[in-house]
């Protein structure tokens, strides 16, 4: 018996199979915060917009998401082979050759960066094009592999999105772009992880290091809530320096403290551990999801403030 899996049947590639090479859910997400940075600048700054302009640099956003992702699943197409929950993917199903995923990935880094500069400015480009790097190589081809602590430096790949929109609309990147960076950040963790714990078996067999596999799931757990600690306050920053109001203060403060309640009852339960049950998995799972309606929502309320003029200092009630 071996691991080793077998050769794909070849299948005809369809539309959808291409979407999914770009890891549309992820692209969706980092759309929406850097939407979020773009608003939040052009409102705190009184910078105004073109909106085609805006469209344009969000459009260069999303294809530089799709072009991180395909080059991930080109690289990572062994490991996905392995893996139960990513056999399907459309390289290693047989849909799409790799040399396929390449050129799509490195013609719509291109293709987006081009188009950042265009609609922008250098500084916004060159922070995309930093961004499908990070993710791409330094991610995907050196850390996922090399660390368990890969999802931690990682995950500033998925950080930059708000900072590229902050730069898009002013040409520079200020600490409230950065704070925004830091919150997504330090939301990765925690979110990647209460997904590890129940996948850290095929992770295992895919020889991954993530760290429920090289240092077990009590310290998984343990790690996971102290990046919650760290993050609940984090999201009030905002509010410190004055990009947030009593919108964005009252969100991030009740989400914060249910996402840090998840995280409490994950590191008191079993979740991960070999005799866990069927409700501690559960749990963990419930923590994943709504680590994603966390960041959502809490991003939804900084746009809200801010692109609708609802928009109040705390200290000013």
């Amino acid at each position: 018996m071996t691991d080793a899996p077998a050769t794909p049947a070849k299948r005809y590639a369809t539309a959808s199979d291409y979407v999914n090479l770009m890891k549309p859910r992820i692209m969706m997400l980092v759309v929406f915060t850097a939407a979020a940075g773009l608003i939040a600048a052009s409102s705190a700054t009184h910078t105004p917009i073109n909106p085609l302009m805006a469209v344009i640099a969000l459009l260069a956003v999303a294809l530089g998401s799709g072009a991180a992702g395909a080059i991930n699943m080109w690289f990572d197409s062994d490991i996905d082979a392995i893996m139960t929950r990513t056999a399907t993917r459309p390289i290693p199903s047989g849909a799409v050759p790799r040399e396929e995923a390449i050129a799509m990935g490195l013609i719509m880094s291109g293709v987006s960066v081009m188009l950042m500069w265009l609609a922008s400015n250098w500084l916004a480009a060159a922070l995309l094009a930093f961004s499908i790097f990070y993710y791409g190589v330094i991610y995907t081809m050196w850390l996922k592999r090399s660390t368990p602590q890969n999802i931690v430096i990682g995950g500033g790949a998925g950080a930059f999105p708000p900072v590229i929109g902050w730069a898009a609309v002013t040409g520079n990147t200020p600490l409230d772009a950065w704070i925004l960076f830091a919150i997504i950040f330090f939301w990765t963790p925690p979110h990647f992880w209460a997904l590890s714990l129940l996948a850290h078996g095929e992770y295992e067999k895919a020889g991954v290091p993530m760290l429920p596999v090289t240092h077990g799931a009590k310290a998984t757990r343990l790690q996971m809530l102290i990046y919650t600690i760290l993050l609940v306050p984090l999201a009030l920053a905002p509010v410190v320096t004055g990009l947030g109001g009593w919108i964005y203060a009252v969100t991030a403060g009740v989400l914060g403290a249910v996402f840090l309640s998840y995280a409490v009852r994950v590191f008191l339960s079993k979740a991960g551990d070999d005799d866990c049950t069927g409700a501690e998995k559960k749990l963990a799972r419930s923590m994943f999801l709504f680590s994603i309606l966390y960041l959502f929502v809490v991003f939804a309320a900084l746009i809200l403030e801010h692109a609708t003029g609802l928009y109040f200092a705390v200290k000013g009630f």
